[in-house]
């Protein structure tokens, strides 16, 4: 005995478990067992020692510890059983057994009770009831465990009807405040929705005996997120869940993984079935305890009418079986409604319809009801390849499901389950699960493809041909599984999946257009002069038609909205809008106008004179907004316009942006020109007609704008040293670096300015750098359209020479190249 408590010490037991971590050879699963194992041996080695007689009292694993399945920092959750009868011993034994634990650094949770205080624990709360399922003995009285086993098992059984719906409450919350796994860029292995709770909470659900999860792959997505957080543990050190970005890598490397993608598209992948497993787990619990809920009188008329109304239908007064059949409601052909889901018919033959699937799926997202999981695996089993074309039947169903709106997401998360999308759109397997490593983009390629035509199955009243609109949406991006430009391959890809599905030479090249140019109006509008003739000509060139025009708007609209909230806005859909309107006219044969034609207003003049008169900055603040949406509602705020006028001098763009970011304004366009002054008035005046944008929602006053630009234009105001300043009082988070800035010149952009696009990580004063930068090159701004995407920036510039023509190729190469090296000091 004595030499098995020295084999247990903490020492033995440390360098044991190290060399079993270190193991190359032995991971996931084993390694995870044998891990268990080594600590069953050592605890019950401490407990021996401790207790020597081991009646009355046991020592027992629960949770992921009674599950066997330790990582490398994971909790040891143990629970020190007794019968009560020597509690000062139980008390010295617990001292005997927590200590050496914590003495190694490892986490306990450890609790000490009766089988009486752990059964009315278990009732009180449901995370301990849920942890002592998984009960496993370690040590001590194994009649004490197994009696404590088969009581939490049977008040769990007892009590599903009630513990259950609290269970599922729990998820809720818990996914409502993690968020979906499968999207995440940094996820919660453990309490992100589809991760490992989930999978716990699963196990729980089919020990009730009440329902149980679709099995197959289950228990192969559950491993997979534990290797991963087990390579998480071993590479970081610590008892983490989260999955942060600057450690993927390693973890991939751990793994035997490519690469960060690689890893975030198997965590995806198990997640995702891990989550539809809940869905339809939690859709058949409801469905049970409806049917529990059923008072017994209300069943038996329920039963007697069905049997009556059977009789009535068969007409040889027998019954058919021996209970009411459950009410099927038909939807279309082959398809059925019952119990709240759609089933196939008795008559349907998935091997001979090949058309059924999309037919399924239409008709339950256009009912706005789940497909049964039977169901799909019916069909699935049955599935063969649609030929090629498709029948105009598979078209139409595909469309139908596409134009159905949010249900769609439900049912097109069904068929992917059972592999009938990669059947039937074999392309999709390279965007499914795909991460989209953009903080701006909240899903997934895949799911992203899916939200894009939900967003614009609200748009097909407003376009001619929404059947083209739908299958655009759901293609716009699937070039991101092949290398290069996306947009690129995406055409080819589309203009093969449009010809297969059917769709006639005209409307394939139309979809291969919308998905070539998808980027088009949203990042011309927000990146280019729209006053410039050149761009105008080019969107019209590239877009071809006004019925692709139009197409093309609503495409640009669902993209952004399904994309996140940083990617549309008010203002972005204004701009969109002016530029789809210069389109459509210069496509119906009207000419840009220049924008030299444009005349100074009255209120330009009267600001000019006026900042003549002082030789100082004058300006004016004016809110825009834009009608409402609805007639009752208030407008749209779309930022606001600050002209500035000043008499000209260097250094007034990074003055006039350098104050702007002191005061948190952000520019979303800025023009600058001169102003030729009526005869008789001598000097010259630069005028700035800015848009910008408050970024807390409250506007600065303008004698406290003009004041500070007064001492930033006089050299007074250090604009450098107060941002600086600022941006050291926020600590940043850790994270990956962002890649460094790159200046670019934008070839035959237009035929006024040289146009120069700057690409650079978000940061306040990224504006006023980039004006500093372009004073030294001594090159003249013409305007400004500035860009943010997340933490993104993309800024262009339309600068001249002093004689306002634009730079010659090698000096606009120049001047890019110096700009690009002042922002990566």
């Amino acid at each position: 005995m004595h030499h098995q408590a020295e084999d247990s010490g903490p020492g033995g037991y440390a360098a044991a478990r190290l060399r079993l971590l270190n193991e190359k050879a032995r991971s996931g699963p084993p390694r995870r067992s044998a891990l268990a194992g080594l600590t069953d041996e050592w605890l019950a080695g401490l407990f021996a020692a401790g207790a020597p007689a081991a009646r009355g009292v046991s020592l027992v694993a629960v949770g992921g510890y009674g599950r066997a399945e330790l990582s490398p920092r994971s909790d040891l959750d143990l629970l020190l059983l007794h019968d009560g009868s020597a509690p000062g011993t139980v008390s010295k034994l617990a001292d005997r057994l927590w200590y050496p634990v914590w003495d190694l650094g490892l986490a306990l949770d450890h609790s000490v009770r009766t089988p009486a205080e752990a059964r009315r624990t278990a009732g009180e709360d449901l995370k301990v009831q849920l942890g002592l399922l998984d009960a496993r003995h370690v040590a001590g009285d194994l009649g004490l465990t197994t009696a404590l086993r088969t009581t939490v098992l049977a008040d769990w059984r007892n009590q599903a009807p009630k513990r259950l719906p609290a269970l599922r409450e729990l998820c809720e919350e818990r996914a409502a405040r993690q968020g979906e796994l499968q999207y995440l860029l940094e996820p919660d292995l453990k309490e992100a929705r589809g991760g490992l709770r989930d999978a716990t909470a699963l196990r729980a659900v089919a020990a009730s005996w009440l329902a149980d999860a679709p099995r197959e792959g289950l228990a192969e997505a559950r491993s997979r997120l534990l290797d991963v957080r087990d390579a998480l543990h071993l590479t970081t050190g610590r008892a983490t869940d989260r999955l942060a970005l600057q450690e993927q890598d390693q973890v991939a490397a751990e793994l035997g993984l490519l690469d960060a993608d690689a890893l975030l598209r198997q965590v995806y992948e198990a997640a995702r079935v891990i989550a539809y497993a809940g869905d339809v787990t939690w859709r058949e619990v409801g469905r049970v305890l409806r049917s529990r809920s059923v008072r017994p009188r209300l069943r038996k008329l329920a039963r007697e009418r069905s049997d009556f109304l059977r009789r009535a239908v068969v007409g040889d007064g027998r019954a058919l079986g021996g209970g009411p059949a459950p009410e099927r409601s038909p939807l279309a052909e082959g398809v059925v409604e019952q119990d709240g889901e759609v089933v196939l018919a008795r008559a349907a033959r998935p091997d001979r319809d090949p058309v059924l699937p999309l037919r399924a799926a239409a008709a339950a997202a256009q009912a706005g009801l789940p497909l049964n999981l039977h169901a799909v695996r019916r069909m699935a089993a049955g599935a063969r390849a649609l030929p090629s074309p498709w029948p105009a039947e598979a078209r139409q169903q595909l469309l139908t499901l596409l134009g159905s709106g949010r249900p769609t997401v439900d049912v097109w998360e069904a068929l992917e389950a059972e592999g009938l999308i990669s059947l039937l759109l074999p392309d999709w397997d390279r965007v499914r699960c795909r991460p989209q490593r953009n903080a701006v983009h909240l899903w997934t390629v895949d799911r992203h493809l899916i939200e894009t035509a939900v967003r614009a199955s609200a748009f097909t009243r407003r376009v001619s041909r929404p059947d083209l609109l739908l299958i655009a949406a759901l293609l716009h991006d699937i070039g991101k599984g092949w290398p290069g430009d996306h947009s690129v391959a995406g055409e080819v890809i589309a203009r093969d999946v449009a010809a297969r599905i059917g769709f006639d030479a005209d409307d394939v090249t139309v979809i291969a257009t919308l998905v070539r140019h998808h980027l088009l109006l949203v990042e011309t509008a927000t990146r280019r002069d729209l006053d410039d003739p050149a761009t105008v000509r080019s969107v019209a060139e590239a877009v071809g038609s006004p019925g692709t025009l139009e197409l093309l708007h609503a495409l640009t609209e669902a993209d952004a909205l399904a994309t996140g909230p940083a990617a549309w806005s008010s203002w972005r859909a204004a701009l969109v809008a002016d530029l789809v309107k210069r389109v459509a006219a210069v496509l119906a044969g009207q000419a840009p106008s220049d924008p030299e034609e444009a005349a100074p207003t009255a209120q330009h003049e009267r600001l000019a004179l006026e900042a003549v008169a002082t030789g100082a900055p004058v300006l004016s603040l004016r809110a825009q907004t834009e009608p409402p949406a609805e007639p009752s509602g208030d407008p749209e705020p779309l930022g606001v316009e600050l002209l500035i006028a000043v008499p000209d001098q260097a250094g007034v763009l990074p003055a006039v942006a350098g104050v702007l970011a002191m005061h948190r304004l952000t520019v979303r366009t800025a023009e600058l020109r001169s102003l030729d002054l009526p005869d008789g008035v001598d000097g010259s005046v630069l005028l700035l007609d800015w848009r910008v944008a408050a970024e807390y929602g409250s506007l600065p006053q303008a004698a406290r704008l003009r004041a500070d630009l007064v001492r930033a234009l006089d050299g007074s105001l250090d604009i450098a040293g107060r941002l600086a300043e600022r941006d050291a009082a926020y600590p940043r988070r850790r994270g990956v670096a962002a890649p460094p800035p790159r200046v670019t010149v934008a070839p035959a952009a237009s035929r006024h300015a040289t146009v120069i696009e700057v690409r650079a990580q978000d940061a306040p004063g990224l504006l006023f750098r980039i004006g500093r930068a372009l004073e030294d090159t001594a090159v003249r701004v013409r305007s400004a359209h500035v860009s943010t995407l997340g933490a993104n920036a993309v800024d262009v510039f339309y600068v001249t020479q002093e004689q306002g023509v634009p730079l010659p190729g090698e000096e606009a190469v120049a001047v890019a190249g110096k700009l690009e090296e002042a922002l990566r000091v």
